[in-house]
Formats: structure tokens, sequence, C-alpha cells
């Protein structure tokens, strides 16, 4: 009934500077239900060991989502009364279980010489140790009649529902202060996610990607349509998959920089049934995107226009 993909590629800023990919992706498919999951380490000074912390809150969301399940049917049945609690629960546990993570790897990797370099004894001495591992998590549930997601930092959740209507259900913003970025090494993580709970629409495909990806397109509305495309090319994933790895390889070198990170799960018999209707979508978003250029194009040449005009009026008035 389900099936999925899960993949991470380097940046190519990252190759150039030989600095290692600090996304992580993974997505697990059982006979109810299924998860998708990324992570992007943030990579700046302080997050030195990020790429291991991506890695180990994918591990710990996998590991905690499949604790809550270990009662499937009495885990559905209480969701749609308590879906806020559950998730609320699972967001903690999540957090808890990659610190614990995060903490026995520094323990069995006490800090090199090498990592301590960059830093100051007093701006080393001021950094708390969780701090190392800084990442973002972005995950998500398809189940058999209802969806859930949660999210921590910044990239992106899309939903493609079965009229083929795709969308972000989780529009991330950051209710923290300007200087603080939403990180599951931040001591307040568990009341820094964003989540979401769908009954009754089930969506054919879910996708959640780092942000390399969305900021490699030009609009919300091209980024959404990729999307659509992506899922009307699920039903073939065993030939479609090696494409899906060049194209996020194409658009880190020729866009962002970044790594990127795409996990997808989807319902493969809803998806047959509805093939038609996400094709229909494709082909009519490509008829909307022509338009969408269109319209760019007049408007800037309006604009050019208007700048000619301007400074012709301005050479007539010397």
């Amino acid at each position: 009934m389900f099936n999925g993909f899960s993949h991470s590629v380097m940046g190519a800023s990252h190759e150039a500077k030989n600095i290692v990919c600090q996304d992580s992706s993974a997505h697990k498919v059982h006979d109810k239900y299924a998860i998708c999951v990324v992570a992007d380490g943030h990579g700046s000074k302080k997050h030195f060991r990020s790429n291991i912390g991506s890695r180990c809150a994918v591990e710990a969301t996998v590991e905690t989502i499949e604790r809550f399940y270990e009662n499937v049917d009495e885990l559905e049945t209480n969701l749609p009364a308590n879906s806020k609690l559950i998730i609320r629960n699972i967001e903690k546990q999540i957090i808890a279980n990659w610190n614990v993570k995060v903490m026995e790897h520094l323990l069995h990797n006490p800090i090199t010489d090498e990592e301590k370099r960059p830093f100051t004894v007093l701006e080393f001495e001021a950094i708390p140790p969780e701090s190392y591992y800084g990442t973002t998590l972005i995950a998500a549930v398809i189940g058999r009649d209802y969806t859930f997601g949660l999210q921590i930092g910044d990239g992106s959740l899309v939903a493609v529902f079965d009229d083929a209507w795709t969308i972000m259900p989780m529009d991330y913003e950051e209710s923290n202060p300007a200087n603080i970025t939403a990180s599951m090494c931040n001591s307040n993580a568990a009341s820094m996610f964003d989540s979401f709970y769908k009954r009754d629409k089930v969506p054919l495909a879910l996708f959640a990607s780092t942000d390399g990806l969305y900021t490699s397109f030009g609009s919300d509305s091209d980024f959404l349509d990729y999307h659509t495309i992506l899922c009307s090319q699920l039903g073939d994933l065993k030939n479609f998959e090696p494409s899906i790895v060049k194209n996020l390889q194409k658009r880190s070198h020729f866009g962002t920089e970044d790594d990127i990170s795409l996990s997808c799960v989807f319902n493969d018999e809803l998806l047959a049934a509805k093939q038609h209707i996400v094709n229909d979508k494709v082909t009519e978003n490509r008829e909307l995107a022509k338009s969408r250029k269109k319209e760019l194009m007049r408007d800037m040449h309006k604009q050019r226009d208007e700048v000619v005009k301007r400074r012709a009026e301005e050479l007539h008035k010397r």
C-alpha cells in the first residue's frame, strides 16, 4: 500500500570547500503507515558536528514514531480527539531521544584539538555541548485515513492530495526572537515545533525537503508544480528514482549550491487510481506556468518602458 524514497545530495559549495554533507534523510514504510523525514545540520561555526546531529535527528524521529505505533489501532483510535497532545508528545520524545544520541556520540568521540582550533578558550566554553550538533527537522506520517507532520527550523513539507491539490500544510514561521534559530539543540526546542493533522483527506504523497530545494525555485507556484510532476512519476519509481537524484544534484549545482534532501512516502494503490487526475493537473500547471511567464515578461517590459520614459523626460528638462 505504501512506498517511498529518500535521498540527500551534497551541495556544490560544500564540494568546492571540501565540507561534508550536513543533510540527512530517511523514509520507513509499514503496512498501515509510512514515515518521511529530513534534517539539515546548521553548519555554522559552533555547530561543527551538525552532520552527525542531522543523522541523529533522522534516527531519533523514526525510532520515536515507530515506538508510538507499537499499537497502531490504539494510536489511530486516539488520534482524532487527541491529535495535538499526541503529536506534542512525539515532538518531546524526539528531542529527548536526539539529546541521548548526540551525548552518547560526544561521550565516545571527545572534542578534538582540531575542532577547538577556531575558538578561543572562552568562546568554546560558552557553547552548550548539544549545540555542536545543531540541526533542523521535518517529518510526516501518512496513514490509512489521516496524515500529520511536524517541523522545527526551515525546510518544506508538501502534500499532494487525491484531486492533485498540492499544498504546503505547514507554512513555517519562527515565533522566536530574531537572533535565535529554531533548532533541535535549543533548550526549549520542544516548544519551537510547528505541526498539522488532517483526517479524512488522505494525500497521494508527502514530500519533506530541506531548504536547499525550496530556494532553488523562483516562486511557490514553481515549487509546488515540481512536486505535482514528481507525484505523476511515482508509479514507475524504480526507473524514475535515478532521475530524481540527478535533478537534485543539478538543482544544487546550478541553484543554491546548498545540500538538498528529499524524502517521500506515498500510497501506491490510491495513486494508481488517481493517476489520470495527477497527469491532467501537470498539463494544466504547465499552461498556467506559461501564462505566469508571459505576465512576468509584460511587467518587465512595462517597467523598462517606464524607466526609459522617465530618463527621456529628465533629459528634456535639462
